[in-house]
């Protein structure tokens, strides 16, 4: 018997832990999960006897060593900050350990002593990163194969709400962890256009954005991720172009969110005096100047330029931030004021699904000629616990885990899915859960 140790049992955990239990009587396996909340693990394991839940707190020593000692594999879906811990378990023990997270600095100084141990720490195997690098490397590797020079790539990613779903001015709810959402894009963005280094400062960042189409879905609009720069090494594409990694958003939201950049709104550095007792019409009004007789509203539009019953408006009045309703957080930071009446207003009702939506664009030339290929994909979640970024987090890294168990991915050290015998075999496998890309070639 294999026992698999599952770490946090958060939203994202569903489809991971349900594929486990699911396969845990065929390849005889005992699946673990541990959070610090013990209700949440047990209502993951259900009463399933191959699942065992445990209290589970990464700060407690020896708690964390003997669940990694007795586990012959390692998931952690704690925040990511906590990967390392785990990790130095998992080098005295010799386990391995997968995540859905970035490779960190800390991580990746660990793949020596990992491939010394024999061991895995196979990372970036949810959606982005994840399956953004498997497709992507899939069409770069094919296009290299067949003599193409890739000239121009371009990727996007939108953790969104499905059509049936979309009934608010924003076209947009949260889907996932809300504190990431306000602070999306604080920083210098970087990227490549035509040979040249681009750099987008914080406050242009959402007034510099590119169109996407995709399928049936049609308009969208792109917004530069922080670092676009890096994934030539990882997608080894030194001599490329143009090269772009961004997120996706329904036309009109990115002006919108904009207002929140341009008044500060989405600062998490400093707390407001008394913001417990302020309504929502005065914590508007203190980051909009003047005070000479005119409403907050009609300020507001004169102060960034923009229409005083347009779009951009209707959409800040629907929020309730010019209401004389109180905002009831005491100490709390601009960002985390906002954060309060975004999770108000864009919280998913019981019925609604959500949707990941993924689009590559490749550029490329071969025999003299110019082409462009298309890799879209959409997903929509099934019910409020198998969502959309639950299938698409935890479905290939569930995969991952029988992969490497069954001996199938026989790799040492801090990997990341970029390479056929990674990507292949999980790829192919998630076409079986409705996670499949439509190509296009123009």
């Amino acid at each position: 018997m294999k026992k698999i140790l599952v770490l946090g049992a958060g939203l994202s955990t569903s489809s991971l832990i349900g594929y486990l239990l699911r396969h845990a009587e065929k390849e005889d396996w005992q699946v673990t999960v541990g959070d610090v909340n013990l209700e949440n693990a047990r209502q993951k394991t259900g009463a399933n006897p191959r699942g065992t839940a445990i209290p589970f707190d990464i700060f407690n020593e020896q708690q964390k060593n003997q669940s990694v000692r007795d586990a012959d594999l390692v998931i952690s879906m704690l925040p990511a900050r906590f990967h390392p811990m785990v990790a130095e378990a998992c080098l005295e023990f010799g386990r391995s350990m997968l995540t859905a997270s970035y490779v960190s600095p800390e991580i990746r100084r660990l793949d020596y002593l990992a491939r010394q141990k024999g061991i895995l720490f196979f990372n970036e195997l949810g959606v982005d990163p994840g399956i953004d690098h498997m497709s992507a490397m899939r069409v770069i590797d094919a296009i290299r194969q067949r003599g193409g020079k890739l000239t121009g790539f371009r990727s996007y990613t939108g953790g969104l709400i499905a059509p049936e779903s979309d009934n608010n001015p924003w076209n947009y709810k949260f889907t996932w962890n809300p504190r990431n959402v306000v602070l999306a894009g604080q920083g210098t963005s970087m990227y490549i256009r035509n040979g040249q280094v681009k750099y987008i400062p914080y406050h242009q960042l959402f007034r510099q954005t590119e169109k996407a189409s995709v399928l049936h879905l049609g308009e969208f609009e792109v917004y530069a991720n922080r670092d676009s720069l890096q994934y030539r090494e990882v997608y080894k594409l030194p001599e490329i172009k143009t090269l772009m990694r961004g997120t996706m958003r329904r036309p009109g939201y990115c002006a919108a969110w904009d207002v929140f950049v341009q008044l500060g709104m989405t600062d998490d550095s400093y707390t407001i005096d008394d913001s417990e007792s302020m309504s929502w019409l005065e914590f508007t009004d203190a980051f909009v100047p003047g005070t000479n007789g005119r409403s907050v509203q009609e300020r507001l539009a004169t102060y960034l330029g923009i229409p005083a019953d347009g779009e951009i408006m209707t959409k800040l009045s629907w929020l309730g931030l010019f209401e004389k309703s109180g905002i009831g957080l005491k100490q709390a930071t601009p960002a985390q004021i906002l954060q309060r009446k975004l999770e108000e207003k864009w919280k998913l009702e019981p019925s609604d699904k959500d949707m990941i939506v993924m689009q590559h664009v490749f550029d490329y030339e071969y025999k003299d000629k110019t082409y462009r290929h298309k890799s879209s994909l959409i997903v929509i979640g099934r019910d409020q616990r198998e969502t959309a970024m639950s299938i698409t987090v935890g479905t290939p890294l569930a995969i991952a885990a029988r992969l490497v168990l069954n001996g199938t991915i026989r790799a040492t050290g801090v990997q990341v899915p970029t390479h056929a015998e990674f990507y292949v075999p999980i790829l192919q496998e998630l076409k079986e859960y409705g996670v499949e890309f439509i190509e296009e070639e123009e």
